[in-house]
């Protein structure tokens, strides 16, 4: 852990489109608080081009050695999923901290692999889910926490994302051993792990999932039906044929309903609150909503990251806390493939589920979801 008065040494692996457009960003603002020393990446030329755009001292095509020479506090893992399990090990095992972008691993006990390689007080592995974090999710947490609004009733949680054929050109998309899933796993768990952060434990999951217009081995679309332990019940889709895209979360409690309707990130103004009509002191509902407008992004996740590797405790969305949405996209499968519901119960070791979303390549799974594939798509 670096001394309180030195910025945090940061290394990056995989210099793509994620790294690219979200991390060196978030980093850069960061300001003197992190210092990147190092992008590593397979391809030299990708690694140079990522290091020379936010003048980063060193670039290497190695992780090993790069970890060896570099020394890091902070590794960031923006590698394609099927890397994940090995660099975040690597980086712990390393003494580096770790942020690692979403999905965090391919199956429940890769997720378990990795945690066994943290220790007490650090180093941490955390993952990017940072819609958690921006104000307006945050107020409504509060709120939720303390009773505000009344009791949780009902959810929806919409990821309708449009992804066409060139989409799925890339080699490692729309396989189960380089993926993991497809939308459910791939797109719609920000949205659902965001569902998750506020409303809590969940117990029963009912399932459908297919694949009607893309031309790969996961599904391209999936409904479910959740449980929560609270009594709550919320609806999911997750989607990649919708062409209005759209990721929409609406609550409705006792006193109110809340929406958020936005596409890859959202502030307040993307946030709306309606009383229940028999709620009418004014004042009260005019203190619902924040007065703070702090977007949900990489930044603001990166400051609280920063601010527990600092204080030697671990991180938001990791270990336990980080674990519950992957639990949930294991059982979103699980039901589907099986055709019925599945319960959080159920998530042992000795569930083939555990160790592969699609149950290990069960017969089940490629009739499941390609027996209502579309043909003409």
């Amino acid at each position: 852990m670096p001394a309180s008065s030195s910025p945090v040494r940061v290394a990056v692996v995989g210099a793509g489109g994620i790294a690219k457009a979200c991390h060196l960003p978030a980093l850069a603002a960061a300001g003197d608080a992190v210092q990147v020393v190092a992008v590593s990446d397979v391809d030299p030329a990708r690694a140079r081009e990522l290091a020379d755009a936010y003048d980063i001292p060193a670039r290497h095509t190695d992780l090993t050695e790069m970890l060896a020479a570099e020394s890091p506090d902070l590794v960031v893992v923006a590698t394609p999923p099927v890397a994940h399990r090995e660099a975040v090990t690597a980086a712990l095992d390393a003494g580096a901290w770790v942020w690692c972008e979403k999905p965090p691993t391919l199956s429940l006990a890769e997720y378990d692999e990795i945690a066994a390689h943290e220790k007490d007080g650090g180093p941490y592995a955390g993952y990017v889910f940072q819609h958690r974090f921006g104000s307006a999710a945050q107020r409504l947490r509060r709120h939720i926490g303390d009773g505000e609004l009344g009791a949780p009733l009902v959810a929806v949680c919409h990821t309708l994302w449009y992804r066409g054929h060139d989409y799925f050109e890339v080699p490692w998309r729309g396989k189960w051993e380089t993926e993991g899933g497809g939308p459910t796993m791939g797109h719609g768990i920000h949205q659902m792990d965001l569902l998750l952060s506020l409303l809590g434990d969940w117990h029963e999951v009912h399932a459908v999932a297919a694949t009607l217009g893309r031309r790969v081995e996961t599904e391209d679309v999936s409904f479910a039906i959740v449980r929560f332990d609270s009594g709550a019940i919320a609806s999911i889709v997750n989607s990649v044929l919708s062409p209005r895209e759209t990721s929409y979360l609406r609550f409705d409690f006792t006193d109110a309903t809340v929406e958020v309707e936005h596409l890859y990130g959202y502030d307040n103004s993307n946030w709306r609150w309606t009383p229940a009509p028999h709620v009418t002191d004014q004042d009260r509902i005019a203190g619902w909503a924040p007065a703070d407008n702090t977007p949900s992004s990489h930044r603001a996740q990166l400051a609280a990251l920063l601010a527990a590797l600092r204080a030697g405790e671990r991180p938001p969305a990791s270990g336990a806390d980080g674990r519950r949405v992957m639990e949930l996209i294991t059982t979103i499968y699980q039901s589907a493939i099986t055709g019925r519901p599945v319960a959080r119960a159920e998530l042992d070791e000795t569930n083939p589920f555990y160790r592969s979303l699609n149950g290990g390549d069960t017969p089940a799974a490629a009739s499941r979801l390609k027996c209502k594939e579309n043909t003409h798509a």
